[in-house]
């Protein structure tokens, strides 16, 4: 199973815009985009030892999911706890202590990984247990398919009862889940495992939204992979058309019938309304685990100890700057005042624009980071589509940034919000977030140096987390001259700290959806709409359950190792940089055992408490 966080990398596709004076250049010497090679040249010894191991574990990582590809699947599961099982037996016969300290950390993320990875597929089991009664056809599903991937030969007759059999499952489970909404409340909800129909008779089924969400899902998704199964011997095959045709269309309505009760019936989904959020919580033990897995030493109520602290921090600043715009303490007032100097429609590229090269000029200028040519050169500017925009109100990037602004689509309300919501002293912060120091710099360097660890030991503490980062740093620095543009860099500081507080609060089972909305609106001003799609984008299973509280505690981590190298004097600000994003992506206590050359062991554990002690953070 490729892990969840190596899939959330920035994005990087490529445009041309160039130059700091902001002006298009022509005739340019192409020499320029080539890199001295010297430091190419460098002796191998510089790099892990570990790398072409890494890169074999995950090409054969990517085999494995090209070959088992449904989801949920037992002998899935099985197949890949074999294979790193046997990865960690291979693993323990290299000699740790002969390995460089970067050959160590690769070793360490290695023996992460395949533990996570295992403790991954124990939670899948889990979640599918827990959907089984709801789906007791996906077996049936899971064995038609597995044969096809064994190219067993099939008997059309078989396969045409085997489908009649999964159409008679689909139709006696849909009545069971009708009868749990009707039953009484003073039925007996089933019990996980126990079988719709007993003794002839139908046994209500009863569940919760967030079970019977997931499953609809993965009903879906079934659906889907029982088609292609079908697709494949169907036409190819006359005998098996013959026979398997009307049992296959017979099941496959069903499927959709059924899907149609648990996503609207159960679920609440209803036609012309806004889609309910339903999240899928994963609970306290789970946090921790994956916490473990991204080498963050804390647990979840420190955390959210500590983006109390930030917020208070940011809540303070806004009151200064607040007072400077004549608004007093009422940061909100100044806040809203800041939200009404948005562009005209069809003029937020160029804001853009001007934003990027801004900030460009500013990290050269302090001789803060390497901007390699190419890199200032490639990027471009791409318009977020409506839908796109439901579950990503701000802006996405990478070589390319998206932007959000209001299309001729949108109702009257909804442009307001999306033009006020990413007004220029808003997007003053995020531009540079998305582009140079940010995820694009990041990205470019990811596939030119230490590219291994990009797909293996991905996390967004360190993706994330390096851009939020430098929104920190740039304000240390005084990017944000105006009181304008310091309130839009402290909305965003807020809302990474909110978001810690409510993706957490949710995944305790603390803070509803609707709770964690109202909290953005209230406590951090964000236009409603915005904030429905702040969480709608947290909690639909696009992004893991860390995702949200990465953005500051990676950046928490990054700024508290330059504290420790650049504040002491051990490194100047653009050896630091530079060092980070030529030693590739992974969990940021890496990146210092990197920069310091921390003594690492066989089974080393995450022990960097970087806000102090647990329990007791500051």
């Amino acid at each position: 199973m490729l892990r969840l966080r190596a899939a959330l990398s920035v994005l990087l596709v490529a445009a041309p815009l160039r130059a700091q004076n902001t002006t298009l250049q022509t005739g340019v010497d192409g020499a320029q985009y080539v890199p001295p090679l010297a430091p190419l040249l460098a002796p191998r010894g510089t790099e892990s030892e570990l790398r072409d191991i890494v890169t074999r574990f995950t090409t054969d990582e990517g085999a494995l999911n090209r070959r088992w590809t449904v989801d949920y699947s037992p002998v899935r599961r099985q197949r890949f706890k074999e294979y790193y099982r046997g990865w960690q037996s291979r693993l323990r016969e290299l000699d740790f202590d002969k390995l460089s300290q970067q050959g160590r950390i690769d070793y360490v993320l290695m023996n992460h990984t395949l533990r996570h990875s295992m403790s991954l597929l124990d939670r899948e089991d889990k979640m599918w247990a827990e959907s089984a009664p709801v789906l007791p056809f996906g077996n049936d599903i899971f064995t038609l398919i597995d044969a096809r991937r064994r190219m067993e030969k099939v008997d059309p007759q078989k396969a045409a009862v085997a489908l009649v059999n999964l159409g008679k499952k689909v139709e006696d489970v849909s009545k069971a889940v009708i009868a749990g909404l009707s039953a009484s409340d003073t039925t007996k909800p089933q019990a996980t495992g126990q079988k719709p129909q007993q003794n002839g008779e139908i046994a209500p089924l009863k569940m919760n939204k967030v079970v019977a969400h997931r499953s609809a899902e993965l009903l879906n998704s079934l659906k889907g992979d029982l088609k292609s199964w079908y697709d494949f011997y169907s036409g190819y095959d006359p005998l098996f058309t013959w026979w398997a045709r009307d049992p296959y269309r017979k099941a496959d309505s069903l499927m959709t019938a059924y899907y149609k009760t648990l996503h609207e019936r159960i679920v609440g989904f209803r036609a012309g309304q806004p889609d309910p959020i339903i999240g899928d919580p994963i609970g306290r033990e789970a946090i921790i685990a994956d916490l473990r897995d991204e080498m963050i030493a804390y647990d979840p109520e420190d955390l959210i100890k500590i983006a109390e602290i930030e917020f208070a921090w940011s809540e303070n600043e806004m009151k200064k700057a607040s007072r400077e715009l004549g608004f007093g303490d009422n940061w909100k007032a100044a806040l809203d005042k800041v939200k009404e100097k948005y562009v005209e429609p069809g003029d937020q590229p160029e804001l853009i624009r001007r934003l990027a090269f801004e900030a460009i000029d500013f990290v050269e200028q302090k001789n803060l980071v390497t901007v390699p040519p190419l890199a200032r050169d490639i990027w471009r500017i791409e318009m977020m589509s409506p839908e796109r925009q439901r579950v990503s109100p701000f802006f996405l990037g990478g070589e390319i940034i998206l932007v959000s602004y209001p299309t001729d689509g949108m109702t009257h309300e909804e442009k307001l919000m999306s033009m006020r919501g990413n007004s220029p002293h808003l997007s003053h912060a995020t531009v540079y977030h998305e582009l140079i120091p940010g995820h694009h710099l990041q990205g470019f360097m990811n596939t030119r140096y230490e590219a291994h660890r990009r797909s293996a030991f991905g996390t967004p503490f360190w993706t994330e987390g390096w851009s939020l980062y430098w929104e920190m740093l740039m304000w240390d620095l005084g990017f944000n001259a105006t009181p304008e543009d310091r309130i839009g860099a402290l909305f965003w500081r807020m809302h990474r700290s909110a978001r810690i507080i409510f993706s957490l609060g949710f995944h305790l089972g603390t803070m509803s959806p609707q709770q964690a909305i109202d909290y953005l609106v209230d406590r951090v001003g964000h236009e409603r709409a915005n904030a429905e799609a702040e969480v709608r984008r947290s909690f639909l299973g696009t992004y893991p359950p860390l995702y949200q509280l990465a953005y500051m505690m990676g950046g928490l981590q990054f700024r508290s190792l330059h504290n420790e190298l650049v504040g002491s004097g051990r490194m100047t600000n653009k050896a630091f940089h530079d060092a980070i994003l030529q030693g590739g992506a992974m969990p940021v206590e890496m990146v210092r055992a990197m920069l310091t050359n921390a003594p690492l062991t066989r089974d080393y554990e995450t022990q960097w408490l970087y806000r102090g002690p647990k329990g007791a953070v500051r």
